[in-house]
């Protein structure tokens, strides 16, 4: 990514930045020497990753609702006067059979995981193309937004939808020539909590396979946050917008998922990313 032209500090934000990768970016972040706010939805959570770094800035943020990410970019640019680097990571999961989701659980996974997104690039791009520079939007998708899996259909379909608005972005960022940049970060099998318990409550020998298999990858394959983290920026740097630290996995997914559509095979479970 290029510098701003100033001696100044990149500024950069995260959203979902209390935890899991969100903070690991962050840390990593702080670590090369950059401003960073802090957002989240949890307040304590936000609290303690801020202390961990030093006390940095931080804004309890509802991604899903438009006015708290605008009250977010608000604060970002009265704070620093320009963001060189947007990463719209907040995302949730609601897992299940999908006749059993509820209604809630679709306005919960779709409202974060897809409403966030957009609502991240409305409040903040206009202001990045303003600022003069260069700029970069980062939206975390997942491996899992080129193939889907049972059991997590609000999931899939929301990190789908989140490759495709990201190339949709960076087309309509060339079309006019902008000095901002889009990337879709698709994270392989990352080590935090959101596979800790992903199907709550429901109970069934297919589920209980899955969720061992689920864990046996993390064991086997699954990168630390930090580790991530560190991979994401060398894409960055080298202005990828294809950012898979894990590039294996996501290259077997789409060869996999695309000879099936190509072959015309009706959809099966992948036993693992091999």
């Amino acid at each position: 990514m290029t510098e701003p032209e100033s001696d100044e500090k990149q500024v950069v934000v995260v959203t979902g930045a209390a935890s899991g990768i969100g903070a690991g970016i962050a840390r990593h972040a702080h670590a090369r020497g950059m401003a960073v706010v802090l957002a989240d939805i949890d307040a304590a959570a936000l609290d303690r990753a801020s202390a961990d770094l030093g006390g940095v800035l931080t804004c309890v943020t509802d991604v899903s609702d438009s006015r708290s990410v605008h009250a977010l970019a608000e604060l970002a640019f009265d704070s620093f006067g320009r963001v060189d680097l947007l990463f719209n990571n907040a995302g949730i999961m609601r897992a299940g059979f999908l006749w059993q989701l509820g209604e809630s659980d679709w306005d919960a996974a779709l409202g974060v995981n897809i409403t966030g997104v957009v609502n991240g690039i409305r409040a903040f791009v206009p202001r990045m193309l303003d600022q003069g520079g260069t700029g970069r939007v980062v939206n975390t998708a997942s491996v899992g937004g080129f193939a889907p899996g049972p059991m997590m259909s609000p999931y899939s379909a929301s990190k789908f939808a989140v490759v495709a608005i990201t190339e949709c972005l960076q087309m309509e960022l060339s079309m006019i020539d902008a000095p901002v940049s889009a990337s879709v970060l698709a994270p392989g099998p990352v080590v935090t909590s959101v596979f800790d318990n992903p199907f709550g409550a429901v109970s069934h020998p297919a589920v209980d396979r899955m969720v061992t298999q689920m864990r046996e990858l993390l064991d086997t394959d699954g990168l630390d946050a930090d580790t991530f983290a560190q991979l994401v920026f060398a894409g960055i740097d080298r202005g990828d917008f294809w950012l898979a630290p894990q590039g294996e996995h996501l290259d077997t997914m789409v060869r996999q998922h695309t000879a099936t559509i190509l072959e015309r095979r009706e959809p099966v479970i992948r036993q693992s990313f091999r």
